[in-house]
């Protein structure tokens, strides 16, 4: 059974990462798990159900939480923000970019944890031109794949200096990205320079090791151990921030799959590696960016 939940979930990410045809993914499914319908079992607990694990509630009277909206140079960007009701001083910022799917429920939830942990965090919605994230999953990784990247990461420095410079925070900030915003999360690590004071980045597939020189803030980079594809690229981009002197952590939690901190989706979560991650990553951003700048 082991075989063919790591064989499905092969699959579910060729079909997720390489756009293929929801129909090839069900015929595939179905030649691996005997039938049609043990096939739609199958991807039913590998999909994400973005409500399913929702850790802190949307009303939880501790927190201030809601969509707002930003325009800077002319771009209009919807993001979600939590925070702490009654904040004790100003709080450092977490800036928190989505998978592939956009800006769904379970992206708000990790906010919501942030800020009970302690800061400031704020979710853009990439897809805000196009209209931001639609309800269906399969649309918003479409539409993912349709974005200008270049222009995609301009939006990401862009909110990284509306939300560091906005007041009751100590102007200190960070991202953290899952995915699609794991690789987001370094490609900003490059380009906002030392407008970027700390990242974090989950499974994301890493830029060119060339690019490491340009890299200002201190990075921890968590690998999951069965996702040798995207691990092929963040074992060269290990190596080259090292080279290059940079401050760099990377972690490989061996035997968990892609997108291990996702509870949402119950054939990938590994809730032991997800805690011991997460508890990195708060421990990290709190060394980072506790101290106001």
């Amino acid at each position: 059974m082991d075989d063919i939940r790591s064989r499905a979930i092969r699959i579910y990410d060729a079909f997720t990462h390489e756009h293929r045809d929801r129909r090839a993914l069900l015929r595939e499914m179905a030649a691996l798990a005997g039938s049609v319908a043990a096939a739609e079992t199958l991807i039913a607990g590998i999909a994400a159900s973005p409500a399913a694990a929702q850790q802190v509630p949307e009303n939880d009277d501790r927190l201030v939480a809601s969509m707002q909206s930003f325009t800077a140079e002319g771009i209009n960007t919807h993001y979600y923000h939590a925070q702490s009701k009654d904040p004790d001083g100003a709080l450092p910022v977490v800036m928190v970019i989505h998978e592939n799917r956009g800006l769904n429920a379970h992206i708000k939830d990790v906010c919501r944890r942030l800020a009970l942990a302690g800061f400031i965090a704020d979710a853009p919605d990439f897809l805000s031109p196009a209209g931001g994230t639609p309800a269906d999953e399969d649309k918003a990784r479409d539409l993912i794949g349709q974005l200008d990247m270049a222009a995609t990461v301009a939006t990401g420095v862009r909110a990284l200096k509306v939300f560091a410079a906005m007041r009751n925070t100590n102007h200190r900030i960070g991202v953290v990205g899952f995915c699609w915003g794991g690789a987001m999360a370094n490609r900003l690590a490059i380009a906002a320079g030392k407008g970027l004071d700390a990242g974090v980045a989950y499974y994301g597939p890493a830029p060119d090791p060339a690019e490491a020189a340009r890299v200002q803030a201190p990075l921890l980079l968590h690998y999951a151990g069965n996702d040798t594809r995207v691990n092929a690229t963040g074992e060269p981009w290990v190596a080259a921030l090292k080279a290059a002197g940079k401050s760099v952590e990377a972690f490989t939690y061996p035997g968990v799959e892609h997108a291990f901190n996702n509870d949402t989706s119950a054939e990938r979560y590994n809730a032991a590696a997800a805690g011991l991650a997460w508890d990195r990553t708060i421990a990290f951003f709190h060394k980072q960016l506790d101290s106001p700048a």
